[in-house]
């Protein structure tokens, strides 16, 4: 499955929780997560996605340390299952 699919079908799903997956780009910060899912909650999540088989790069490991060490939600999926298990009982 490509990354786009994947990528569509989490915002499909986190819109259907009643969320927006609002597309992130951060110049000049390279390795920054594919999105940042915010939820009708209050619960905010940085999500990058990758297909099957797929690696972090240097940068992104970086960031996803950053968030986990800041106590922030932080999630990489790589299939359509893992972004059920993550948001499905959000």
């Amino acid at each position: 499955m490509l990354e786009r699919e994947i990528e569509k079908y989490l915002i499909r799903r986190v819109e259907a929780l009643g969320g927006k997956a609002y597309k992130f780009v951060s110049p000049g910060r390279a390795g920054v997560a594919d999105r940042i899912v915010c939820l009708p909650n209050g619960q905010t999540w940085f999500v990058e996605v990758k297909t099957e088989g797929g690696r972090l790069s240097a940068l992104q490991k970086v960031f996803a340390e950053d968030m986990i060490r800041m106590n922030q939600r932080y999630v990489v999926v790589w299939n359509k299952e893992q972004i059920d298990a993550s948001f499905g009982s959000v």
